[in-house]
């Protein structure tokens, strides 16, 4: 196997590097014990594989390590991970016989796919159709009806201008969701409870889907007040056979970005699990998929869920589900694109114990993101993030081992990303530097997101949290 690690990134990495390789071993050493699969000799796999990747994720897929590192080049990434040419010379190169994207960059572009396609490399992840298919909220939504998946009521169409966006939304009723066609990770989105809401959020959420996605299109939907953010892990094989592994709960999240997941949800009955499993198959069947890949939905406080999307990935949060189920998902991805049939059946799929994985931000104090608590507006942005996992065989004990875990969670060098590094390590449980047990203190039992700025109290503990690491920065410098 071979791992592509980007030249700069790996000077750029180092602070962190320790830290990484550390959680990703403890993480896979414990993991070994938990996994029921099995490994078949007899099974022929691929002599080589790319990781088109960097950091824990390469160490995820190759779980000893990279029998070779390659640099594709500088630091930016447009320059490197997101380098077709760069990443296509590294395969030629290493002759490998197929590529593992991991997840971001390259993991759910559909030319990238073609190309390998094109010169006899396997992709580790779907085809080409199911990529375009379901990269496209217009078109997957429009997937989604037909295969008889629940959709969030709205227009299905192309939003032309501010005018038409005022008149769609009022047919509706408000709030609406105005967001991106190609869009993910919370941008093009706005949420609008007026008229003069739509115009504003369509004219920011189109410059900002044509910046951030290269494509202006827009949709608008029912904006769903409080819901759960709750998704569903499956996988496909090249026979027609597919699984749901049941959900992850995601309700927790910061500017539309996943913060806190866990496995199972605390919400979800037998009844409502086994329904959306079974859209998410039904999605899954509709465009022939053939991987991993999550169906994600918002879920209302009577259990009504709609699809939201589908990612055609690997997702960062793909450990709590391995824990709960047994299943390596890498290997399952790895065993479906050499074309094997999937090994286990529905009624196989257990849910064992609980998960739970943190987001940990180590981060700098560039111009970037504001957090705006009272009497504050301090400036941060992220570096990279860290996934913390554990695993209890209830929730309160995966949530006991969380705790610990983040109060002994250690970045070394952290200096090298400035002293605000230190007090932002615990971002996981929001912004700031929570004391300890705070995550547990904000559960997210109605649906919120933690970041609500009519929550007095998570303002004055942001507010007081951010003092404090202010001043040990004082004491410091």
């Amino acid at each position: 196997m071979a791992a592509a690690l980007g030249g700069a990134a790996r000077g750029r990495l180092r602070a962190l590097l320790e830290c990484e390789t550390l959680c990703s071993r403890r993480y896979l050493k414990t993991s070994h014990k938990l996994y029921s699969a099995t490994y078949d000799s007899n099974e022929k796999t691929f002599e080589k594989l790319l990781i088109a990747n960097r950091g824990e994720i390469a160490c995820r897929v190759h779980v000893k390590m990279a029998d070779e590192a390659v640099c594709v080049g500088p630091a930016p990434t447009s320059k490197s991970y997101l380098n077709m040419d760069a990443i296509m010379e590294v395969i030629k190169k290493t002759r490998a016989q197929a590529v593992h994207p991991g997840y971001g960059f390259l993991s759910e572009n559909k030319e990238f796919a073609r190309r390998l396609a094109a010169e006899g490399v396997t992709f580790i992840g779907p085809d080409t159709h199911a990529i375009q298919a379901m990269g496209d909220k217009i078109e997957s939504k429009l997937l989604a009806k037909n295969a008889k998946v629940n959709t969030i009521p709205g227009f299905d169409g192309v939003v032309k201008d501010a005018d038409e966006a005022v008149r769609i939304a009022r047919e509706i009723g408000y709030p609406v969701m105005i967001k991106a066609s190609a869009g993910g990770g919370g941008k093009g989105m706005r949420i609008a409870w007026d008229d003069e809401e739509t115009r504003e959020g369509f004219r920011f959420s189109s410059q900002e889907a044509a910046s951030s996605f290269g494509d202006d299109r827009l949709l608008i939907e029912k904006f769903i007040d409080n819901p759960r953010h709750i998704e569903i892990q499956v996988l496909a094989d090249k026979h027609g056979n597919a699984l749901w592994l049941n959900e992850r709960e995601c309700s927790i999240q910061r500017r539309n970005q996943k913060v806190v997941e866990e496995a199972p949800s605390t919400f979800l009955d037998p009844e409502t699990r086994r329904a959306m499993g079974e859209q998410a198959v039904a999605l899954a069947k509709a465009v022939k998929y053939s991987s991993a890949g999550t169906v994600e939905f918002l879920v209302d406080s009577s259990k009504n869920f709609y699809f939201l999307e589908m990612n055609t990935r690997l997702q960062v949060e793909h450990p709590v589900t391995e824990c709960i189920t047994g299943l390596d998902l890498v290997q399952e991805m790895i065993r479906v694109a050499k074309g094997y049939p999937l090994r286990h059946k529905q009624a196989d799929i257990p849910i064992n114990g609980w998960a739970v994985e943190c987001r940990v931000y180590a981060e700098t104090d560039e111009l970037l993101f504001i957090a705006k608590v009272p009497s504050h507006r301090y400036a941060l942005t992220v570096a990279y993030n860290k996934e913390l996992i554990t695993y209890g065989s209830n929730r309160a004990e995966a949530l006991k081992r969380m705790e610990e875990a983040l109060d002994n969670y250690v970045i070394r060098e952290a200096e090298r990303f400035g002293s605000s590094a230190r007090f932002s390590v615990f971002f996981a449980a929001e912004i700031g530097w929570l004391p300890s047990g705070s995550l547990w203190k904000l559960k997210p039992e109605k649906g919120k997101q933690l970041m609500d700025s009519s929550s007095q109290a998570l303002e004055e503990t942001i507010a007081e949290c951010l003092s404090k690491g202010l001043a040990k920065e004082r004491d410091r410098g």
